[in-house]
């Protein structure tokens, strides 16, 4: 039972830390980034398993962490609020060329990142023909261009 308790512990410590940690976190993520990963990853290794490391007591934890995973996507599935607090909403960050600074730094993104997507999907490189950028549930930005007035 200690397992299993220790497990939706960590899973849901895991889920708040991403929460607060931002959409953006995993998206740019750095070498760093993935080296710090990696030591959470062995981090959470020994706090979930602690003294047990059997088999069975793996598959339990591999179980129940699948489990848990499933269970919060029907409940999503199933409550638009609980979506919206486990996922976040997609966030205008720039409106007619001009950003939104504290929704920005709310999100940890900067003129450079808005900037970065409008060339990388748009091959635009102003902010100010951009109509619309927006961050993404996932951590991406997406970019509506300005509509050009043919003369």
């Amino acid at each position: 039972m200690d397992l299993v308790i220790r497990g939706i512990a960590v899973y849901l410590f895991l889920l708040l830390i991403f929460r607060i940690s931002g959409k953006r976190s995993l998206r740019n993520a750095t070498t760093f980034d993935f080296v710090l990963l990696l030591i959470i990853a062995e981090t959470t290794q020994q706090a979930l398993v602690g003294e047990d490391a059997s088999v069975t007591g793996a598959v339990l934890l591999i179980v129940l962490l699948v489990g848990t995973d499933i269970l919060l996507s029907l409940l999503k599935r199933w409550s638009p609020r609980i979506d919206r607090l486990l996922e976040g909403q997609a966030l205008v960050i720039l409106r007619n060329g001009v950003p939104l600074p504290t929704r920005m730094h709310l999100e940890r993104v900067d003129d450079e990142d808005i900037l970065s997507a409008a060339r990388e999907t748009r091959g635009i490189d102003r902010l100010d023909d951009i109509e619309r950028a927006v961050l993404e549930r996932n951590g991406g930005i997406s970019i509506m261009p300005k509509r050009r007035v043919k003369s």
